[in-house]
Parts: structure tokens; sequence; C-alpha cells
């Protein structure tokens, strides 16, 4: 019985020691039931409901295999690393019948951003949000880790520098739901700033970001473009960019707005 005891009390001060320096979940109080791009004004969408018009493969990765679709189909049970959908005209886009094709790249360029993205993972799978082509919101399937990374869903993924990481975000909790369900980012983001002579005097920033509308991150500094960005230089002005190359992934309710100046 003293056994037994004693492996229940190691049990718990390693469950203690692994969330003691976790930071505690904090809701984002601004928007209750639906989501943002209903309840306010001057949301504009990324995706029309029936094609990927204004939508571009990023250059150099090949065949572009992403498709529009009705609904998107996830079994645990047959295929817990898959994704399905029939393609057609429809309101939400996957990656290609294997899931591993070209990222998918706005016509748009954007600088400060309000954005709004739902998104769906299988079992293991890999994918990010690039504002601005370079600034990666890391997308994976991150059910059931205790402490997140950078390399965890709503970590601002790391920079890699002679073959090393650099910096990133990790989440300050783990908001993940179950694969196969869909989630959310809302993100309020700052575009680096440049003068007259094109020398940069601010760095991007990600002011705010909520996964399934729990603060994971805030007042991150981005002293350049996260690991497999889009090829491209920092400016004033970007595509946003949707990771296609790394496992299954549905989008879905992609919205966006300009923010007001600082």
């Amino acid at each position: 019985m003293r056994q037994v005891l004693l492996v229940f009390a190691i049990l718990a001060m390693v469950s203690a020691a692994l969330w003691s320096d976790a930071a505690p979940a904090e809701l984002d109080h601004d928007f209750h039931g639906d989501p943002p791009y209903l309840q306010s004004d001057g949301w504009i969408p990324l995706l029309n409901g029936s094609d990927l018009t204004g939508w571009h493969a990023q250059d150099g990765m090949g065949e572009n295999q992403w498709f529009t679709t009705r609904a998107v189909r996830f079994s645990g049970d047959e295929n817990p690393k898959g994704l399905a959908g029939r393609e057609g005209a429809g309101d939400r886009i996957l990656n290609g019948p294997q899931g591993r094709t070209a990222n998918l790249v706005t016509n748009m360029k954007h600088g400060d951003i309000e954005l709004y993205v739902e998104f769906l993972v299988p079992r293991g799978s890999n994918s990010g949000v690039y504002l601005q082509g370079l600034y990666e919101i890391q997308v994976f399937d991150s059910w059931g880790v205790f402490k997140p990374t950078t390399t965890d869903c709503g970590s601002i993924y790391h920079r890699w520098i002679n073959e090393k990481p650099v910096g990133g975000s990790a989440a300050r909790v783990n908001a993940s739901r179950r694969p196969g369900e869909w989630q959310s980012f809302h993100a309020w983001f700052r575009a680096p700033r440049f003068d007259a002579n094109g020398k940069k005097t601010a760095n991007a920033r990600f002011v705010k970001v909520l996964h399934n509308g729990i603060l994971v991150q805030e007042n991150v500094d981005l002293e350049g473009g996260t690991r497999a960005h889009v090829p491209i230089t920092e400016a004033a002005l970007n595509p946003l960019m949707l990771q296609g190359d790394h496992g299954p992934v549905a989008f879905r309710n992609l919205f966006y707005r300009p923010l007001p100046p600082e």
C-alpha cells in the first residue's frame, strides 16, 4: 500500500513540475459566440466560396494541388493521418489528395492587419500561416502536449540560422483541440517599418494571437523571417502564405481587415 501511495505522490510532483512555469490560460473577452468577422464590420474574405481566385502557388514549388470543397472528411479510425474532400465549388480548401503540395500565396499584399482563420489537421500533421509570407504562426497537431515549444500549434516558429534554430516564441499554453476538429487563430499583426532610404526602423510584431479564443502570444518582436518562409525580403507590404508541403491541412473562413494606425 505504501508503495502505491509513493507512486501517486511521485506522479503528482511530476505533474506539478510540468505545469508550474506555464502561464495561466487567458481568454479574450472582445468577442463571444460567433467569430469576429460576423460581429463587426470591415472584414474582407480571402476565400470566395467557389474557387481559388486571388491565390497562387509559391514560385518554384511545382504543381498546385490545392482545391476548394464543400466539406472535409476526417476518419480517425480508417485514416487518422489523412483528410479527404470532393473537389468542386466550396468555401473551404484542402492541400491536395495526398496532403503535400506547393505553399499557397495570396495575390493580395498586406501591412498591418487583423487576421482570422480556421484550420483543421489530422493526427501528426503540420502546416503554418505566414503573415507577409515571412512570419509563421505554427499549425500542428499538438493535442495532449503539456508544455509547448516553438514547434507546437499557436507558437511563433523559430528562425533557422547556420543550421540551428534561433528565437521563436512558444505558445503560452496549449489551446489545441483534437485532430480532426476545426480550430481558429485570431491575430493582430504590425508590419516592419522602414525609413525613406529603405532602412528598417522597427521589426515586425505580433501584437496578440488567440488560439481557439485563448491568448497564446502577446507583443512578440520578429527580427526576421521564420524557418521555411517565402524567399522574399522584409517589406512594408507582402503576401500571406499557407504552408502546404508538410502534411494534410484544411482551411476555411479566412478574413482580414487593416489595423488602424498606432
